[in-house]
């Protein structure tokens, strides 16, 4: 039976029913409208379905206890570290202090969030081993385009114009060819070996004085880490070339090694992914790029720097890459960010990486005899099924998804990295405990068996959803957008 409030606001709709509406009287010989061009103005009413106020809050309130997050289950979704938002780090960012500041006001008068600023840039130039860091770029994918935009106006200003290829491995996000592209630069794939990591002598004939860089991630997307660095490094600078670190996956050696002492350029960092902040899901976000001692100047204005006195100022440079935002990035992420270290430390810091290693690796053992691991040894933060061990049953990466549901978790990420055809890819990230992880096993093992001893309950799945499972490809093509749509 589907209760009323499990209905959708459309299917609420009755004629003529009214939610609370502002007093005429108030707006008289007042036009809502006013200054909007004739030719934008509606000629009749919406067509939005007709409630009362009542039906939308509890439409949208029991909508919103349907909802999954980290706040309420396990969510090991590989690739994007979906790791717990620490609740000190919400009082802080949401201080009087910080929230009123208007966004144009002057520096004299908002030393205390340039200083917050100025300190993180610090703090993420110490642990990335890089020497400076803007923190403008509102998202991680915004900062893959910054940094790529800093090693472009690195060979312009050196006049080498030719320089217009970018070196992707086929195991990277793919948000690198797509950064790649909007900047204008070509992609040219390099291949992985068998053991996942950088073919470098697929590399080696790639290497010419049109290659402006390559573009890494290490661990890369397989939860592997990349051993043949430094002789990559010296391949790509050798032939002119600048290394772009992708810090999707900076959570996994933190506190072990720094990508500036690997022999990178230029990186960005998702603050999401590594420092606590909350996931944006399409906003909001930042995405700090750092560069090399020697790029400073090529960081976008304006730069937050600090003079003598110890005051706070802004800055510009006519040879940088220009500007990528209105004002400072995210404030409210930042102050989160730079929250989360300050509570951790310096030697709690180093504890991250160790510990997303520790439980990847102990879900990976437990579950490798059950779902069919594709390449064998040590992984870092995550790690890569091919499906089950067992695919005589016909159950597919999709399927183990969507049973997973049933048993109140979220689905791990799936068929990504395109690598393999029943990609399974699983993070499970240093903050869950022991318990958290053994009961996710169980329930991976058992939906294994089910797959085994009744198959047909994993292909049909989910059951006890809100939603069962969707003609995905019908959704895809054909979605309904709009009320009209909804009502057939």
């Amino acid at each position: 039976m589907i209760r009323n409030y499990d209905k959708l606001i459309f299917e609420l709709s009755k004629e003529g029913r009214e939610g609370y509406s502002l007093p005429r009287k108030q707006f008289d010989g007042y036009c809502m409208c006013k200054g909007l061009p004739e030719n934008l103005r509606r000629e009749s009413t919406p067509e939005l379905p007709e409630v009362t106020e009542f039906d939308v809050v509890r439409h949208y309130t029991n909508l919103s206890n349907k909802n999954f997050g980290v706040d309420t289950g396990f969510y090991p979704l590989g690739s994007c570290t979906m790791k717990y938002n620490p609740r000190i780090n919400e009082e802080i960012a949401a201080h009087p202090a910080f929230t009123q500041l208007h966004p144009e006001a002057p520096a004299e008068c908002t030393q205390g969030a340039l200083e917050v600023y100025y300190n993180l840039a610090a703090s993420l130039a110490e642990v990335s081993g890089l020497s400076a860091f803007t923190l403008n770029p509102y998202a991680g994918a915004h900062g893959e385009l910054t940094g790529l935009m800093i090693m472009r106006q690195y060979h312009i200003q050196r006049g080498d114009l030719k320089r217009t290829k970018v070196i992707v491995p086929d195991s990277a996000h793919g948000t690198n060819p797509a950064s790649a592209a909007v900047c204008g630069l070509q992609i040219v794939e390099v291949k992985s070996t068998a053991n996942g990591t950088v073919d470098v002598e697929d590399l080696k004939p790639l290497l010419d004085d049109t290659v402006a860089g390559i573009m890494m991630t290490n661990p890369n997307t397989l939860g592997i880490f990349e051993t043949e660095i430094p002789e990559i490094s010296r391949l790509v600078h050798e032939c002119g070339g600048l290394l772009y670190y992708d810090g999707a996956n900076l959570n996994a050696v933190l506190g072990k090694c720094r990508p500036g002492d690997m022999g990178f350029d230029i990186m960005h960092i998702n603050l999401h992914k590594t420092f606590s902040t909350p996931h944006g899901g399409g906003g909001p976000g930042d995405g700090p790029v750092g560069v090399r001692e020697g790029l400073e100047h090529l960081l976008p204005n304006p730069q937050v720097k600090k003079d003598a006195e110890g005051k706070f100022y802004l800055d510009t440079d006519e040879a940088s890459s220009g500007y990528v935002s209105n004002f400072l990035g995210n404030f409210g992420v930042i102050m989160r960010a730079y929250t989360y270290i300050l509570t951790l430390g310096r030697e709690n810091v180093k504890m991250v990486g160790p510990l997303a290693v520790l439980n990847a690796n102990y879900v990976k053992e437990a579950l490798k005899g059950e779902y069919y691991l594709p390449i064998e040894g040590v992984c870092k933060h995550e790690f890569v099924f091919d499906g089950l061990a067992d695919k005589s049953t016909g159950v597919t990466t999709l399927d183990i998804a969507k049973r997973l549901l049933d048993y109140g978790y979220h689905a791990p990420t799936i068929y990504f990295p395109l690598l393999f055809h029943q990609s399974i890819m699983i993070e499970p990230t240093e903050t869950e405990s022991k318990e958290t992880l053994d009961e996710f096993i169980a329930v991976m093992k058992k939906v294994a068996q089910e797959a085994i001893e009744n198959p047909e309950v994993v292909k049909s799945a989910p059951h006890s959803t809100p939603v069962r499972r969707l003609d995905e490809t019908t959704a895809a093509r054909f979605p309904k957008t709009t009320y009209r749509q909804m009502k057939g």
